[in-house]
This record gives C-alpha cells, structure tokens and sequence, in this order.
C-alpha cells in the first residue's frame, strides 16, 4: 500500500464505507483507513487505490455515487 493515493475522504464513517463497497464491487480492492481522532472527533476515513486505478476510482465515485 506505499504507493497508494487517497481516492476519498470524510468525516462519516458510513460514507466512507459505502465509497468502498462500491469500489469493491468494481473488483478494485479499496482500503478504508481511520484517521480520525477519536478524543477530538477531528479528522477523516479515507479510501485508498492503487495508483493506477485512481482515476478510474475517482470518476465512479463522481458519476455513481450519490449522499442525499
């Protein structure tokens, strides 16, 4: 995972989670990593790819994704 890039990124774990299981669907293999502290309630899940599946990952998650 050294190489990977951040896809996704959000304060809300079930949006965070939902953006990997779309991902995952796609047969991408996303990770979810927690980096939020928990004492504060500051920071973000974020969604990691492999670099060359970032672009990809992006444009499912603009066109296909939708938080209503």
């Amino acid at each position: 995972m050294r190489d990977w890039q951040a896809v996704f990124k959000d304060g809300r774990e079930y949006r965070a989670q939902i953006v990997r299981d779309v991902l995952e669907e796609r047969d991408m293999h996303p990770v979810m990593v927690n980096k939020k502290v928990s004492a504060y309630g500051f920071g973000n899940f974020e969604i990691f790819v492999a670099p060359d599946l970032v672009i990809r990952a992006i444009k499912i998650i603009k066109e296909e994704i939708k938080f209503e």
